[in-house]
């Protein structure tokens, strides 16, 4: 295998570790997504809660003042009574203080039955609330594991880089140039083995001729179908026995 062969080999096996870091970015970062949508969500949910409970208080507001209002109404049907001489007017009072009366018990059961409403509403918001402290407990603990990945892989990304640039820097501009061609494309497939006769880029059959080319490694060989980069891998010789 000539240098430059050689060079693009290696060049492409760095190119494959980089990229290959971006699953693991994406899954530390899908962690992360995944508990931040679950405080969201428990969030809305205490939001919704508040809201029903201030809807509530404000109905029973609402009602209190009715009942106060029915009250003086009552209060004054009463002096009224004092007043009345005839019998059409006794039985047009007696339907206005029956029909406050009904108000005044309707007003008074709304109220219990919202007070029943806060009273469940408090004791889902008290779970939720719990739910939110965990929640964010768990979201702190996967950001900091997530955190730690991503330093992780920037400690390697570096590394690799210094290594890609050393390579770089030695390359031929023009080889160089050629690969990132087939790289834009090709993307991690743009430098690939023979196996079998076959390109593994395409996995499709190089003809004798070309195999054989692969096989000196004198030249920078491409993919008569495909345009890839080709290279024989080479296999390590199995270590002697002792006699």
């Amino acid at each position: 295998m000539n240098k430059h062969l050689k060079e693009l080999v290696a060049l492409s096996n760095i190119d494959k570790e980089l990229d290959s870091f971006a699953p693991q970015i994406e899954a530390a970062q899908k962690k992360v997504a995944k508990e931040e949508k679950k405080v969201e969500g428990i969030a809305s949910r205490i939001e919704t809660l508040n809201s029903q409970i201030a809807e509530s208080k404000d109905k029973i507001a609402t009602y209190e003042e009715q009942i106060s209002a029915l009250s003086q109404q009552l209060q004054d049907i009463q002096k009224k009574g004092s007043e009345i001489s005839t019998e059409k007017e006794m039985k047009a009072l007696s339907i206005e203080e029956e029909i406050a009366k009904e108000k005044l018990t309707f007003a008074n059961e709304e109220i219990e039955r919202l007070n029943k409403t806060i009273e469940t509403k408090q004791a889902l918001l008290e779970e939720a609330e719990a739910e939110l402290a965990q929640a964010n407990e768990a979201l702190e603990a996967a950001r900091n594991e997530a955190n730690q990945e991503l330093e992780a892989i920037e400690k390697e990304k570096e590394s690799l880089y210094k290594a890609r640039e050393e390579i770089i820097h030695k390359m031929d501009q023009k080889v160089l140039s050629f690969y990132e061609k087939i790289r834009k494309w090709a993307g991690n497939t743009a430098v690939v083995p023979v196996r079998k006769q076959a390109c593994y880029g395409c996995y499709l059959k190089i003809s004798d001729k070309t195999y054989s080319d692969v096989i000196w490694g004198e030249e920078i060989v491409t993919c008569p179908h495909c345009g890839r980069i080709l290279y024989m891998e080479e296999v390590e010789e199995p270590a002697a026995e002792e006699a």
